[in-house]
């Protein structure tokens, strides 16, 4: 089975007897060197390019299967007789035409032959045996074909020919106007255009340009090639929208094998493609293909390779197979198919492997399954699938390849795999397994990939794992297993990936029994109760790792042996007893592959060489968090997308490259955020940052929180700021701003702000009434929002990914102390202008901001009355304008405002009644004092709580998380700037497990 999809394309124009005849002549022979005396011969037959010179030994007879071969090709060559392409010496045939041998040569000349050029490791040079030596035929030439009557070139194969340069429509290639077949995958063309000259090659039926760094539109001339059977133009950096894939469609109507993968398409799939009844391969791979599949495409005559993967956006649903369906491969992994299995599967008598991961199917899986003798490969990983796996499956005996992770299978009655011992591949991840880990797995002896991981697995790790001497990867993390690791462990040589993370694994384990593992390259025990000894004197040459996961083991120094890892991409040492400096051979490791590296929540102190900018040149990901480091901070390279610092002993001035800090830093803010910024939120809070708000500002476009609270910032209102299309959140408290706010500026008007805190400042003039008519996202009333503000951020290496989520955080003043929102709710909207200077009547411009929660204009000289209008705040919980010159009656109708559980108006200039009813019946008598020309009988007040009790204040407000501290009392926390997505209090998900997709694709190609 060929899952990779040029080479299925392939091998479908190749009838399958031949190609299994092919296949067993070749394992008629050894390979061997000595076989052929050419000095530059290599086997040949290790990628079926036709033999000229190839190292075989063994002997033919009558029982070969070559002569079967032969028969069926004289077959074909009498049924097809424009298919008779015939080298030279089996007849007398014409020679080539000098004007294509000409040609040919100013092509080879217009390249550099660069063995980089091509991927493949068999790839060679075949324009070198071109040369334009008198009586040179190349009708002989390597990858040449030429037409048995005219001589003319009607097939050129230059895939794999290690070519490099650009290519253009001047080229001489576009000569050679008979060619019928044209190969140029798997070499290098600088991105240069598809070049709009192929249109002179009308009679081309075959066009195979993959993995050759093509780019750019597809030009329309392509589809003037109306003759095609076979088009690959995958692997490239191409796209297809004018013209489009309807376009195509319409024009290339003898299409047999079409391979589009990596082609940006951005469109959906036209259901003209189902009419295409001679289609026999069709992969549309990562193309952002969207809309829904056409279901009749599944159910053509003649197709036996489909493949859409990775298509997010691509929706569908199985039909009902017809009971002659062909279908061999069938890949619709990562896109958004639903519904369920149709129990006519076992129609698909043909298929080899059917990969539905990562989709949206549910339900049940039909026992028909079990049918599919022929399967080989079975993946229906990341659905939701329930119930139980039905036993029936047993029956597939071929299957090597088996997964059936993350779904919401029962786990129960799994016995029935033990059957499948051809197994090569299992994944079992969560599917709610349960017990000690299943013995039947001891006879799956061909296993290379094991993995068990979140599930809930007891018990210890079985002895007879030994056993399973093929292992290559073994993951049993994230389950309840205990005791120490076993002895057995370390017998499997091949091992080359080792999880046993997030258990409760115990006793001592000696580092060197690891290192005897030579294969290892990912090793992940973080999260255990292990005690991870080491031998410091120990100088022995163990594994290269590229991932290395030791957090919570336990360790009292950084492991020797780390000296010499030159290849790590992740090291996470985090949650251990290291102490004193960080040593300045760390430097060196994984310089050019470092990614991330987490050492938070130690003792370190500082830096034995302290760098000024760190060496790590590929590092995204730094946490140095809780630690005792002193001095300047480092500063990371320019690939770094988080950095967490918060919690040390850091001195000295912000350096200008950072953007993402957290300890007691002073100077002002750096002009160091770039056009493009991806940066959702910023909090720069509670530090002694000075100067004004730097105008680099405005190119974080994304940005959604900025948060420059309790600081010594010197400046006039940033009105500026209104140009940020997703600002929601805009916290300036506790600084040293000052002037009037003014008017809205055009295209300054902050769209989508809802939260605003300007407390604790100098701000002076009227309050911006003009701004209160422009604050849109205020007005509304989102009541259905249950969400928080939140980002979440990623990054992946081959060999892992690492997520990131953080959701936004705030303090505000509310009911006269200081709030600390851990979240902030997606329905909240504040205004906070309190302790400033601001003067005149609160304008009734107030009252269209229908979805206030907080509304505080407190410690200012305001005066006017209370504006009716305030009424139309029916959302409105709280609301302070005390310490203020107000005047007048309070407005009886804002009893209306059935919401409000805080009201403060102490210390005006009041006259008249207390408003009665509703809310106002509980409001007590300090929320009035202050004006003695009010009347009325409050509530008396209660006896204030203690400082301990107002500490744990918790009062909902429509379900708000927050802490609540003493008004004045600062957290002691640091400032950050959150770079990529990525912040300072967050929850942070390592899954250094992508290298089961990355296994999961080795074992498709």
């Amino acid at each position: 089975m060929v899952a990779n999809s040029s080479s299925s394309m392939h091998q479908s124009l190749c009838h399958a007897s031949q190609s299994s005849t092919l296949l067993e002549f070749k394992q008629s022979f050894l390979i061997d060197e000595d076989a052929s005396v050419d000095p530059s011969v290599y086997p040949k037959v290790a990628k079926w390019h036709a033999p000229r010179r190839s190292c075989l030994y063994g002997t033919i007879n009558s029982s070969n299967s070559l002569l079967h071969f032969l028969k069926l090709a004289v077959l074909d060559l009498t049924l097809n007789p424009m298919l008779q392409l015939q080298k030279p010496g089996l007849r007398d045939l014409p020679q080539c035409d000098d004007n294509e041998s000409s040609a040919l040569l100013e092509f080879k000349q217009s390249f550099v032959i660069a063995q980089h050029a091509s991927d493949d490791p068999f790839a060679y040079p075949k324009v070198a045996t071109w040369k334009s030596e008198e009586g040179s035929d190349c009708c002989s030439w390597d990858g040449v074909e030429c037409n048995k009557d005219t001589g003319h070139v009607i097939g050129l194969d230059l895939g794999s020919s290690c070519l490099y340069g650009s290519i253009n429509s001047s080229s001489t290639l576009f000569l050679l106007v008979h060619l019928q077949s044209l190969d140029l995958s798997d070499n290098d063309f600088n991105y240069s255009n598809i070049p709009s000259g192929v249109d002179q090659l009308s009679s081309l039926r075959s066009l195979n340009l993959s993995s050759s760094r093509f780019s750019g539109q597809i030009p329309s001339e392509v589809l003037a090639l109306s003759k095609l059977v076979f088009l690959d133009l995958s692997q490239n950096q191409l796209k297809l929208q004018k013209p489009d894939l309807r376009n195509l469609v319409q024009k290339l109507i003898h299409l047999k094998n079409l391979d589009l993968s990596q082609v940006n398409i951005s469109s959906p799939v036209p259901d003209t493609l189902a009419n295409y009844s001679s289609l026999s391969s069709l992969f549309l791979e990562n193309c952002g293909l969207s809309g829904e599949f056409p279901r009749d495409i599944l159910q053509l005559p003649s197709l036996q390779f489909l493949s859409v993967r990775n298509n997010p956006d691509l929706t569908g649903y199985l039909p009902e197979f017809q009971e002659t369906s062909p279908l061999k491969l069938l890949t619709l992994a990562g896109t958004s198919f639903s519904g369920g299995l149709p129990a006519s599967a076992d129609n698909l008598d043909s298929l080899n492997e059917l990969d539905i991961s990562s989709c949206h199917f549910t339900g049940l899986v039909s026992s028909s399954i079990g049918q599919l003798s022929q399967l080989t490969h079975l993946d229906l990983s990341s659905n939701s699938f329930g119930g139980q796996i039905p036993s029936f499956w047993a029956n597939l005996s071929q299957l090597t390849f088996l997964e059936v992770s993350s779904n919401n299978f029962s786990g129960e009655a799994m016995d029935w795999i033990g059957k499948l011992t051809k197994l090569t591949h299992l994944g079992l991840d969560s599917i709610n397994l349960k017990g000690e880990i299943p013995p039947f797995l001891a006879n799956l002896t061909q296993l290379d990939y094991l993995s068990l991981e979140f599930n809930q697995l007891t018990g210890k790790i079985p002895s007879w794992v030994m056993n399973l001497t093929r292992l290559t990867s073994l993951a049993l993390g994230y389950n309840n297993l205990h005791g120490p690791i076993p002895s057995s462990i370390f017998e499997l040589v091949n091992l080359e990936i080792l999880y046993l993370r997030s258990n409760d694994l115990t006793g001592i384990l000696e580092l060197d029994m690891l290192l005897k593992l030579k294969k290892l390259t990912r090793l992940g025990l973080s999260d255990n109760k292990l005690l991870l000894r080491t031998d410091t004197s120990s100088n022995g040459t163990g594994p290269k790792f590229k991932v290395l996961g030791l957090a919570s083991c336990n360790l009292g120094e950084f492991p020797h042996f780390l000296r010499n890892q030159d290849e790590l991409e992740l090291l996470k040492l985090s949650n251990n007893k290291i102490h004193g400096k960080i040593p300045k051979w760390i430097w060196n490791i994984g310089k050019e592959t470092l990614s991330l590296m987490d050492l938070a929540h130690n003792f370190l102190t500082g830096f034995e060489q302290p760098m000024v900018v760190l060496p790590w040149v590929s590092l995204i990901y730094l946490e140095l968090s809780s630690n005792m480091l002193q001095g300047s901070l480092p500063v990371p390279p320019s690939s770094i997308s988080t950095y967490f610092v918060e919690n040390n002993r850091f001195t000295g001035k912000i350096p200008p490259l950072l953007c993402n800090l957290s300890n007691n830093f002073h100077g002002a803010i750096p002009q160091a955020f770039e056009v493009g910024s991806k940066l959702k939120m910023i909090d720069l809070s509670q530090n002694l940052l000075e100067g004004p708000v730097p105008r680099s500002l405005t190119n974080c476009t994304v940005l959604e929180s900025l948060n420059l609270g309790n600081n010594q910032i010197s400046d006039t209102f940033p009105f500026w700021l209104g140009a940020l299309p997703e600002l929601q959140v805009l916290i300036l408290r506790s600084n040293r701003f000052h002037g009037a706010i003014g008017k809205p500026r055009t295209n300054f008007e902050f769209p989508k702000l809802r939260i605003i805190d300007l407390s604790y400042n100098s701000f002076s003039g009227n309050l911006p009434s003009v701004y209160f008519l422009d604050w849109i996202a205020m007005k509304s009333i989102d009541a259905d929002n249950f969400t928080y503000m939140q980002a979440s951020s990623g990054f992946s290496t081959q060999t892992y990914k690492l997520y990131d989520n953080y959701t936004y955080s705030m303090t505000m003043t509310n009911k006269g102390m200081e709030r600390v929102y851990e979240k902030i709710p997606g329905i909240f909207r504040a205004i906070d202008f309190s302790s400033n200077k601001f003067k005149g009547e609160i304008p009734t411009s107030i009252g269209t901001l229908k979805g206030l929660h907080l509304l505080n204009f407190s410690y200012n000289s305001l005066t006017g009355r209370i504006p009716t209008s305030l009424r139309n705040l029916t959302e409105l919980e709280a609301l302070d304008l005390s310490q203020n010159n107000l005047l007048g009656e309070i407005p009886q109708q804002l009893t209306e405002m059935t919401f409000l559980g805080f009201f403060n108006v102490s210390h005006n200039n009041l006259t008249g009644p207390i408003p009665q009813g509703k809310q106002f019946d509980t409001f007590q008598s300090d929320s009035y004092e202050g004006n003695p020309g009010l009347c009325g009988n409050p509530k008396q007040a209660s006896p204030q709580p203690s400082t301990s009790e107002q500490g744990q204040d918790l009062e909902p407000a429509s379900g708000f998380d927050r802490k609540v501290v003493l008004m004045g009392y600062g957290s002691g926390l640091v400032f950050g700037v959150i770079i990529g997505y990525i912040f300072t209090t967050r929850k942070l998900q390592v899954c250094e497990d992508f290298w089961k997709e990355a296994t999961r694709r080795e074992k498709l190609n």
